[in-house]
């Protein structure tokens, strides 16, 4: 990736966080006119648009390509000032960015895509991990994100989390009577908590642990041609938790 990335971008040094209170009493950050020159940070990832890959294994439903390391230590130096403490996290362990576009047809979503999901799978307990999203996108159709709960058991929600990761779209669709589609409304199984609508520029910041989905009403945008579509930089922030 080209190292115009490193020197290009600045992020707000002097932001205003307006906070979203979810219904289950958690909160989502959020803070306009993150970078500098959201332009030719949007014209850059257009540049490398070849190197973005579909990653073996993971549940994305889109392209991704990591960032370079220097606009990820300064992503989590903006997490450590402005973010850390709002989500009760102490010492910072580790992170990493990418640009992400979402751009699967709902018809080709495997299970996993087709769920709300966290981020927190592999996190010790003792740790917790924040995430963040970028919106470089001027159509704000393209969609925010969409936060949930559970509507069951905490066995009944793992059962189903394992069962998306392990079964067949088909048998999975017909266990849980889930066609294929981005996930965007309450059913059953999860009630929706929040929203926060996509703007251009516009950052939000999160607890990893928080069901949550791209905010994807109108999926046939996803597939057109021209321009980079829904792109965004998401982040993921592991710290230690602060005592309580």
């Amino acid at each position: 990736m080209s190292s115009d990335f490193n020197l290009l971008v600045r992020l707000n040094s002097a932001p205003i966080i307006h906070t979203i209170h979810l219904d289950n009493g958690q909160s989502v950050f959020v803070i306009d006119d993150f970078v500098d020159q959201p332009e030719k940070l949007a014209m850059l990832a257009q540049e490398v648009k070849s190197e973005f890959v579909y990653a073996e294994g993971s549940a994305f439903p889109g392209l991704q390509l990591l960032m370079p390391p220097d606009f990820s230590a300064r992503l989590d130096d903006f997490f450590r000032l402005h973010i850390r403490s709002r989500v009760h996290g102490r010492r910072s362990l580790s992170m990493y960015s990418r640009l992400s576009r979402v751009n699967l047809a709902p018809a080709l979503l495997d299970a996993r895509q087709r769920i709300c999901h966290r981020d927190n799978a592999e996190v010790h307990p003792s740790n917790i991990i924040c995430a963040s999203v970028l919106y470089l996108f001027k159509d704000p159709t393209l969609g925010g994100t969409v936060f949930f709960q559970p509507r069951v058991s905490d066995v009944e929600t793992e059962q189903l989390v394992h069962d998306a990761s392990r079964l067949e779209p088909g048998t999975f669709e017909s266990r849980y009577d889930w066609p294929p589609a981005y996930m965007t409304q309450s059913n059953r199984y999860f009630e929706v908590i929040g929203r926060v609508p996509a703007l251009w520029n516009r950052a939000i910041f999160y607890d990893g642990s928080i069901f949550h989905s791209s905010d994807i009403l109108h999926p046939e945008k996803l597939t057109e041609q021209t321009g980079m579509g829904r792109l965004t930089i998401n982040g993921f922030f592991t710290c230690t938790r602060r005592a309580s």
